[in-house]
């Protein structure tokens, strides 16, 4: 019994890790999001899909194709721009509270965000998780 109900919560717990970031086909794209993409962002190009959290992110540029990832409702709404940047270009207090608060996590990928608003701040990937910290580095949230 205690297998079984094991074996149950693990294959829902992967279950919902898979549904949470889902590659798609161009031809799966509303035709709205991939023309607010190319206003938006006309110079995109190689673009590769997912559908995270019910919306649509975009990716593109540098040599993992991801240097950019946009996202996008179903409606076409811009919701964010992640622009990739080198680990050491997030602010000085971003890895002393990874080290105080993930204790051994260690910082994957780094990006700038720039929200719908216009509002910058950073982004630090640990352990499959994204954090997000304003422009002076304090801590907002994880994601």
């Amino acid at each position: 019994m205690k297998k079984t109900i094991l074996a149950v919560l693990l294959g829902s717990v992967l279950f919902a890790g898979i549904t949470i970031a889902q590659d798609l086909k161009e031809k799966d794209v509303p035709a709205v999001v991939k023309t607010a993409l190319a206003k938006k962002y006309p110079a995109a190009s190689k673009v590769s899909w997912e559908k995270e959290k019910g919306n649509f992110e975009a990716n593109w540029g540098g040599k993992s194709g991801e240097d950019n990832s946009a996202v996008f409702t179903p409606a076409g709404a811009f919701v964010e721009l992640v622009q990739a940047i080198p680990i050491s270009q997030l602010p000085a207090s971003v890895a002393p509270y990874v080290k105080l608060h993930y204790k051994g996590a260690k910082i994957i990928e780094a990006g700038k965000l720039t929200d719908a608003s216009g509002k910058h701040m950073f982004e630090a990937e640990i352990k499959g998780k994204d954090l997000i910290f304003d422009e002076k580095g304090n801590f907002i949230k994880e994601d």
